[in-house]
């Protein structure tokens, strides 16, 4: 299948790499040349704008950090809907607004573009291995036409529902991961100022009903003081924003998630907000004046 994709961040090159593997003709086309590098030298082709990817393609995936971008990208000057013809499928697998997904959908229905939000779950690890979690809203037979499409870069893809579905779907998925590592953050600081080694207490919890996915991946790094990013702090307050302007739009209190906020905004205040969200953790350690570490 000729592909298009727009963004080569974290998440996106990776995804892109994935896709070219599977044996798709991809088109690339980010603002850092390093990045169109590694797709060029993994046999993909680079191009100077959105508008040239969108020139010859069937399906085009935008992996933008947040709405303006996917806007900008999409409905902008040198854009995708410049170019894309009738017919061709945009599927955005950033993490954006659900509202801004639907706007960006009524413009490509005006090119006769058809659309799928079709957020993704997982962090860089998934990314590289080709197992995210998908979410995808818009039509169901747009959806089955990518359907294997994004099976090469996800281990699963779910119909969720109309346009910003897949966004509604994926900022749940955001509130409940950042309540996880608070709830983790907060329990082994507690454990760990007691005088009990956090590693034991993993081991001796990670199977009853206080397991779960998350702490599974974010235990380790924090006992080893490893906060390189899977996922940023920064990208999940952009995340989290999000879900707190959706709830306030629709009338659905976030107590829970407004003080998550709070906590990874005391963190970007303090410098960490490139460290990976486990980091999340430094709030907790500052207050306890305690480290969470494997000695």
């Amino acid at each position: 299948m000729k592909v298009g994709f727009i963004g080569l961040g974290i998440m996106g090159k990776p995804m892109a790499l994935n896709l070219l593997k599977a044996g798709h003709e991809v088109a690339a086309y980010d603002h850092h040349q390093e990045n169109m590098d590694v797709i060029a030298a993994a046999g993909g082709q680079c191009r100077d704008s959105a508008a040239a990817v969108a020139e010859d393609r069937e399906v085009i995936i935008t992996m933008l950090p947040n709405g303006p971008q996917v806007k900008e990208a999409v409905m902008g000057k040198d854009g995708v809907l410049e170019t894309a013809a009738e017919g061709t499928i945009l599927v955005d697998m950033s993490s954006i607004a659900p509202l801004d997904a639907q706007e960006i959908s009524r413009a490509c229905q005006e090119k006769g573009v058809q659309m799928l939000d079709a957020p993704v779950s997982g962090g860089e690890p998934k990314a590289i291995d080709g197992t995210l979690s998908i979410m995808a809203g818009g039509e169901e037979a747009v959806f089955q036409k990518v359907y294997d499409l994004l099976l090469c870069m996800g281990a699963s893809a779910v119909h969720c529902g109309d346009i910003g579905a897949g966004n509604t779907t994926k900022l749940a998925n955001q509130i409940i991961v950042a309540l996880n590592i608070a709830a983790v953050s907060e329990a082994f600081t507690l454990s760990t100022k007691a005088g009990v080694d956090p590693v034991k207490v993993f081991h001796a919890i990670k199977g009853g009903l206080a397991g779960s996915t998350v702490m599974n991946a974010k235990i380790p790094m924090i006992t080893e003081g490893n906060f390189k990013p899977g996922f940023r702090i920064d990208l999940h307050i952009k995340d989290l924003n999000n879900a707190l302007n959706t709830g306030h739009e629709i009338g659905s209190p976030l107590p829970l998630t407004a003080q998550v906020m709070e906590m990874m905004q005391q963190l970007k205040a303090d410098g960490c907000e490139r460290d990976d969200h486990s980091g999340l953790v430094k709030y907790y350690e500052k207050l306890a004046n305690i480290e969470i570490r494997d000695n």
